[in-house]
């Protein structure tokens, strides 16, 4: 249970409801999510409406987004943010083994472009200061500039979930595991929760 009560869609504006449904059902299984975002509504029509709409623009292969995700995910040890994007990495082509591994530099299932996003996710997540001109070079071989910009938005934002949901410690929705059972995940692979929730 969350640190804050859930905010059912019934006490959001009506405005805002096809966001909340839309975030909690069609963007993916966040509810307990939207739930503790629904407290403050400008967060609801700008912060999860910002993501569905990146999302149906996808000016970034997906199988990238979810390695910088999973990448920032384990690095703040987030088993929220890592249950829920470990199936859609697999989905992307990559073994569970590679979602567990990831953080390892000689993690297996990786190819170049698929290192250099996780490289660059951790050096976002962890020394943004110290990022030197050769990745950005490496990042424009691979990457437009508006990609690169994406990358960079979307790698920071996680690091901001990873903090939320920990914070308010916010519970996996029904069906998380499973699904990430199913697509061959370990409960063991998760980074063990605060305060052993």
């Amino acid at each position: 249970m969350a640190r804050v009560r859930d905010v059912s869609i019934e006490e959001v504006p009506e405005d805002l409801r096809p966001i909340y449904r839309a975030f909690a059902d069609s963007y993916g299984p966040f509810l307990n999510q939207v739930k503790i975002f629904a407290h403050r509504p400008p967060a609801l029509r700008h912060l999860m409406a910002m993501l569905m709409e990146m999302a149906d623009e996808a000016v970034l292969p997906k199988r990238y987004l979810e390695i910088a995700v999973v990448t920032v995910s384990r690095l703040n040890e987030c088993a929220y943010c890592v249950a829920h994007h470990t199936p859609r990495l697999i989905e992307q082509g990559l073994a569970p083994e590679t979602a567990a591994r990831i953080l390892e530099p000689d993690c297996p299932g990786l190819d170049e472009g698929d290192r250099l996003v996780r490289d660059y996710a951790v050096q976002v997540t962890t020394r943004p200061q110290m990022i030197r001109d050769q990745i950005f070079t490496q990042l424009h071989a691979h990457f437009t500039e508006e990609q690169i910009v994406e990358l960079t938005l979307r790698t920071a934002l996680c690091g901001f979930f990873n903090r939320f949901n920990e914070a308010l410690q916010i519970g996996m929705e029904d069906g998380v595991m499973d699904d990430m059972l199913s697509k061959g995940g370990k409960p063991e692979d998760l980074p063990v929760l605060a305060g052993g929730r």
